[in-house]
């Protein structure tokens, strides 16, 4: 080998030992949790050093298109947006192409089953069709909107929350569906649905609220036929807090995506200043956060639970500093956050970010079943570091800037 071979060989190993060392240090450092980052980021890896195999996020060795992961996957995509950090985007995709096969069919997802939860996670495809060729992503929103096409109604037009519960709209419902249905109406489809969109709250509205609070009631059930409905309103009987945290995030986010000369658009800014209203009432003086069953605080066995908080904290900065509510609420969400981080949040020596006294679940109905009443959102376990609690924190501290 002559001696300039030689050389050109040296400068080559050289060059790749130090492109491997710099690729390795840079996911090294992406991975590597300090005080120095804001809350967003720390929670972020937290999960992403926690959960590096996405199909570990709800279950132990199997990828699940659920919901609670479809909201975590969007606040990374706002994270993403924000930092333009690659780790976030390749969790995302990694999550999204162990359940998108390469003809965009969505795995583990049964359109004829109707659960409109199903909707949200794929909320965060619209980000990756824009930032990929891959029409795989593309296949998959489709498909989630032709589910919306045949979802079964109420008599008055309101979407079932699932196929298994007939005649019911839950206030979670309309997280899971409108943002996505507005999004895709306003890009795809010339923003011919919004009115049935508007609809959805309209029912919700007229059926759950409660004038004396502003509050909302977690469910309906137009037949009047289940054992925890009214038999005069249909409604459940308690508020429950993270059903709240739903329906005002999917205000927010519905404003925020509706064309701003869409007439009934400042319909659901009033919904929001409503409901706004009614929860700052019952947020804690002390803490700033707001109990499972928020109109029932310092009763026995109540207690504050993060999740609900942190979308409410969410809501009221991002509509604050949108506009659509005053700006007295951005002081109630640095208040609530403030008292998230004091009480709700425990770090562990390596930085790990976690997040404690989540509600695990709730519902109405089922097998075993739920009535809906005080007793029974205090039965149901509570976690830490539910899955549904981190989109929301990071969302939260983005907002805020923290």
């Amino acid at each position: 080998m002559t001696k300039l071979n030689l050389s050109l060989l040296l400068l080559f190993v050289i060059s790749s030992l130090t492109a491997c060392r710099s690729s390795s240090e840079e996911q090294q450092e992406n991975n590597e949790l300090s005080d120095q980052l804001k809350w967003s980021e720390r929670l972020a890896i937290s999960v992403i050093n926690k959960y590096p195999d996405t199909r570990t996020l709800v279950t132990k060795d199997k990828a699940k298109w659920n919901y609670k992961t479809g909201l975590l996957m969007s606040s990374l995509e706002q994270l993403h947006k924000k930092t333009n950090k690659e780790i976030y985007l390749e969790y995302m995709q990694d999550y999204a192409n162990k359940l998108i096969d390469k003809n965009g069919v969505i795995l583990e997802y049964e359109l004829s089953s109707y659960n409109i939860d199903n909707i949200n996670a794929g909320k965060f495809l619209f980000y990756l069709e824009e930032l990929s060729d891959d029409d795989r992503y593309r296949r998959a929103i489709d498909t989630l909107r032709k589910q919306l096409n045949t979802q079964p109604r109420t008599n008055s037009g309101g979407f079932w929350h699932k196929k298994i519960y007939p005649n019911q709209m839950w206030l979670d419902g309309l997280y899971m569906g409108a943002p996505f249905y507005t999004r895709y109406n306003v890009m795809y489809e010339q923003g011919n649905k919004l009115d049935d969109i508007i609809h959805q709250f309209d029912e919700i509205e007229k059926h759950l609220k409660d004038q004396e609070t502003g509050l909302l009631y977690h469910g309906w059930d137009e037949s009047k036929q289940m054992d925890w409905a009214d038999k005069e309103t249909g409604r459940s009987p308690e508020f429950w807090l993270r059903s709240m945290g739903w329906y005002a995030m999917a205000l927010v986010d519905v404003i925020e995506i509706l064309p701003e000369d869409y007439p009934q658009r400042a319909k659901l800014i009033t919904y929001l200043n409503e409901l706004s209203l009614g929860l700052a009432k019952v947020q804690d003086e002390e803490t700033g956060l707001w109990f499972q069953v928020p109109n029932r605080g310092g009763q026995k066995g109540n207690y504050l639970e993060a999740s609900g908080s942190e979308m409410i904290i969410y809501t009221f900065a991002r509509a604050a500093h949108q506009g659509y509510i005053d700006h007295s609420y951005l002081s109630l969400a640095e208040k609530g956050y403030e008292g998230l981080i004091e009480n709700l949040i425990r770090v562990d020596d390596d930085g790990t970010v976690n997040i404690k006294q989540v509600c695990k679940s709730a519902g109405l109905g089922g097998n075993p079943y739920r009535d809906g009443s005080y007793e029974y959102y205090l039965s149901e376990p509570m976690l830490e570091n539910d899955i549904h609690a981190l989109g929301p924190f990071i969302l939260a501290s983005l907002e805020l800037d923290k």
